[in-house]
């Protein structure tokens, strides 16, 4: 075990994680902003932050190009993090200890829990049909040469999931708060022992075998080294 895991707790996110994770976040806001202001008259102000109507209408598209891309390679980074287990199903089913701040006695899970990974799910569900519905009404590229039954259509959908996006988004962020430590770990990158046994039980039990298993392997092979010399 080297010594900036035992002082700084263990790393959850690597700083590329991190990065990553920062830009989709504030492109998403950016998206949500623009998009409310060409969505609805009364947000219609917010044109304003993005230097006025036509270069919100322009940036608006751009900007989630670039955030589906990003948003890709996250999701394909955490797939193997996010999928259901057992122990997700008891955990939804006490929810009420969890919102009650009993959480002493939700049984333990993995590096996410099954809140998390609904999060995770419903983002993988609506970015894709974000992107495709938002290149259908991509003006003069695409939408121009559009059917008008196909346009309605595509700003219906595209409304609808804009709209499960951001409620989720805000849960994800209300519950970042809420539980302590959560920011923390997003932005240094590191938990504590305490925090990680508390909250994800599982996964710090695979962390600590692993390092465990890591320290005997290191053991071993001193000593084959001391054999031979």
């Amino acid at each position: 075990m080297s010594h900036s895991n035992t002082r700084y707790g263990i790393l959850r996110y690597s700083k590329w994680t991190r990065v990553n994770h920062w830009i989709v976040a504030i492109s998403f806001v950016l998206l949500t902003l623009s998009g409310l202001a060409l969505f609805y008259p009364a947000f219609f102000g917010l044109t304003a932050l993005f230097g006025g109507p036509e270069p919100t209408r322009i940036v608006h598209p751009y900007i989630g190009v670039f955030m589906s891309l990003l948003f890709i390679i996250q999701a394909v980074r955490f797939f193997g993090d996010n999928l259901f287990r057992r122990h997700d199903v008891q955990w939804m089913r006490q929810i009420r200890d969890l919102l009650g701040n009993r959480d002493e006695r939700l049984p333990p899970v993995g590096k996410n829990n099954a809140g998390q990974k609904l999060v995770y799910w419903i983002f993988l569900a609506t970015v894709p049909v974000l992107l495709v519905t938002g290149i259908v009404l991509w003006r003069p590229w695409i939408a121009d040469g559009m059917p008008v039954w196909a346009l309605r259509w595509a700003v219906t959908i595209h409304a609808y999931a804009a709209f499960i996006a951001i409620i989720t988004l805000v849960i994800h962020i209300y519950s970042a708060i809420w539980v302590k430590g959560s920011i923390r770990a997003m932005t240094q990158g590191r938990v504590s022992h305490a925090w990680a046994r508390h909250h994800h039980g599982l996964w710090y039990e695979d962390i600590m075998r692993n390092r465990k298993s890591d320290a005997q392997s290191a053991a071993s092979n001193s000593e084959v080294q001391q054999e031979r010399r």
